[in-house]
């Protein structure tokens, strides 16, 4: 009979800061939708509650694709939710910024 080699592989964990990219990422899109419901719902009034709302999730999505960035540097560890997280708060990011200089 031939040899068989049995192989072993470290499970290995996911990237801290990648969770919390992806975390942000979502916290951001739910921000989102509160902000559409609320300028829904007060008819354009209180713009100033709405616009604290959207800044906000703005800046999380910038803080979310920092350490999203900054979670490629940690070794040992799975990339898949630092992947996930940094295009999805790249690409929110993008849609807030848009949304702030047409004045929407």
């Amino acid at each position: 009979m031939a040899k068989r080699y049995r192989y072993a592989f470290a499970k290995k964990k996911e990237a801290g800061k990648g969770k919390l990219s992806a975390g942000l990422a979502a916290a951001s899109f739910l921000l989102f939708f509160a902000a559409v419901l609320l300028a829904f719902f007060l008819e354009g009034s209180y713009g100033f509650l709405v616009g604290g709302v959207s800044l906000f999730a703005m800046l999380l999505s910038v803080y979310g694709f920092i350490m999203g960035l900054l979670s490629f540097s940690e070794v040992n560890r799975k990339h898949t939710t630092s992947i996930v997280g940094s295009i999805a708060n790249g690409v929110i990011m993008v849609c807030w910024l848009g949304l702030f200089l047409i004045g929407v």
